[in-house]
């Protein structure tokens, strides 16, 4: 049996997709969703879903061993950051070598670290006037966005679409290839 611990900070749509993705494949459980947010929606989905989740605060994460240890205890094989927005304590990191993955709304090396997130991104992406972007799942090392990249899917992107559209195509790509490649890790491992 393969266990996944989901991170997210917000909507929690990337969780649920992939939470339905492994429903029906009894080799994959999803252990725990953690969040950092007490009024993310991300926990409603998880209710809503039948899935245990656990609300954290920055000491937990970053000054005592709290998170750590229960990572530990779940001994995941995937750790996936699913739109979570705090920077991985190194201790996590090294606790969990090439096991950490996150998605970014970008084509990376392009349009990633601190703040570079959600229309953050699409607004930087509309402005240089790209005429792509896409999705880049990475693992997770001690900078934000520039871990060893896992898969890139790329969109076209018109003249005329606007953040929203643009945010809506790489959401397409999120939730087609998101799952697929947590699946395929797993299944390498």
């Amino acid at each position: 049996m393969k266990k996944i611990v989901l991170l997210a900070s917000g909507s929690g749509s990337n969780v649920e997709n992939i939470v339905q993705y492994f429903q029906d494949k009894p080799n994959v459980t999803i252990a725990i969703v953690l969040t950092n947010k007490r009024d993310a929606k991300v926990l409603n989905r998880c209710n809503r879903l039948n899935i245990s989740s656990l609300c954290f605060n920055k000491i937990a994460f970053q000054q005592t061993d709290c998170i750590l240890d229960i990572l530990r205890c779940t001994d995941p094989d995937l750790i996936i950051l699913a739109g979570f927005l705090w920077k991985i304590p190194e201790k996590i990191i090294r606790a969990f070598p090439n096991k950490i993955i996150n998605i970014h709304p970008a084509l990376l090396p392009k349009y990633g670290g601190k703040g570079m997130y959600g229309s953050n991104v699409h607004k930087a992406v509309k402005e240089n006037d790209e005429t792509e972007t896409g999705i880049t799942i990475h693992y997770v090392n001690e900078n934000y966005d520039e871990g060893a990249i896992i898969h890139q899917a790329k969109t076209k992107i018109l003249p005329d679409d606007n953040i929203d559209d643009i945010a809506s195509k790489v959401h397409v790509l999120e939730y087609e290839y998101f799952p697929i490649i947590i699946e395929q890790l797993l299944l390498s491992q």
